[in-house]
């Protein structure tokens, strides 16, 4: 009688242990409140002085000389009566970018005038910055292109900005996975709007449950994040034609990642005709609608 006792008290105490340890649900208002908070931060950054949405231009370099300015004469024309007409020249060469500054004409190169400098070396980790009145601009390279990037902190995508539809918060597109990491290096290859398809290291594939199906998600690092291109059904009438974005922590030591659609976001390229975004890979289009997070934004008029 006492081993029966003992018994049943010990399958009692497990299964009490068992609960404890058991996930608890998820509460779903709380839920609903966190991801007010991150789509409210997320508005803000597109808000920013390094937001998007101030995205004013992007002019492709050719080697040699390339004028700049206002006026239509120029190779490279910058909003009307944002800076004077013929303001400078940008010259290319072997990869490097020098400025020269027209007379007469106040170009700050972080915080300091400039006359002539160079303006882009692929050997500083940093590229500066120059500014005249609301406009600031600084060299890109895409591939073997070199480009100016512009921005107009007067710009009326930010002054303007009404927000961003999205689909209802659904808990259930909140998933848990797997991160499955290969034994040996693994790179992917990203192909961009312009068409430039490099390869890129990849950490692993995500492996999830969703609505009672697997489905499997290569991603990329960016810091000390996950981040996955993806593209599913809802690109055809309800989000951004060409996939959205995701971004998740990496996993711990048992390999399990959060994977949350409800924070699927807008690549820039949604936002500005002037970003170079990457497009999902083949594999990363899922057969499914992923009716969870931003929808397509229609805001910009360029």
């Amino acid at each position: 009688m006492r081993i029966v006792f003992f018994l049943l008290a010990s399958l009692i105490l497990w299964s009490c242990n068992q609960h404890k340890e058991s996930k608890e649900p998820l509460d779903k208002e709380a839920y609903k409140l966190e991801i007010e908070q991150w789509h409210n931060s997320r508005v803000e950054d597109l808000k920013s002085y390094n937001g998007w949405l101030n995205l004013a231009g992007l002019y492709w370099l050719k080697e040699g000389a390339n004028t700049f300015g206002s006026d239509d004469s120029n190779d490279i024309i910058f909003p009307e009566d944002k800076i004077p007409g013929k303001a400078g020249v940008f010259l290319l060469r072997e990869g490097a970018v020098q400025m020269i500054v027209q007379p007469g004409i106040t170009i700050l190169m972080d915080s300091l005038q400039i006359k002539s400098g160079v303006i882009y070396d692929s050997g500083k980790l940093i590229q500066p910055k120059l500014t005249y009145g609301s406009l600031q601009w600084f060299i890109i390279k895409r591939d073997n292109q070199f480009g100016v990037r512009l921005r107009d902190f007067e710009s009326k995508e930010v002054t303007e900005f009404k927000g961003i539809e999205r689909f209802e918060v659904d808990p259930s597109f909140r998933v848990e996975a797997i991160l499955e990491t290969p034994s040996t290096i693994k790179k992917i290859n990203i192909t961009n709007v312009l068409g430039q398809t490099t390869p890129q290291h990849s950490p692993g594939t995500l492996v999830f449950t969703l609505h009672d199906k697997e489905y499997r998600l290569d991603a990329l690092e960016e810091g000390e994040e996950l981040f996955i291109i993806f593209g599913d059904e809802t690109n055809k009438n309800d989000s951004y034609p060409s996939g959205r974005y995701l971004y998740a922590d990496k996993p711990g030591p048992d390999g399990k990642v959060i994977v949350d659609f409800n924070k699927s976001r807008n690549p820039p390229c949604a936002f500005t005709p002037f970003a170079t975004c990457p497009l999902p890979p083949a594999q990363n289009v899922l057969p499914i609608a992923i009716t969870a997070g931003e929808k397509n934004y229609h805001g910009y008029n360029h």
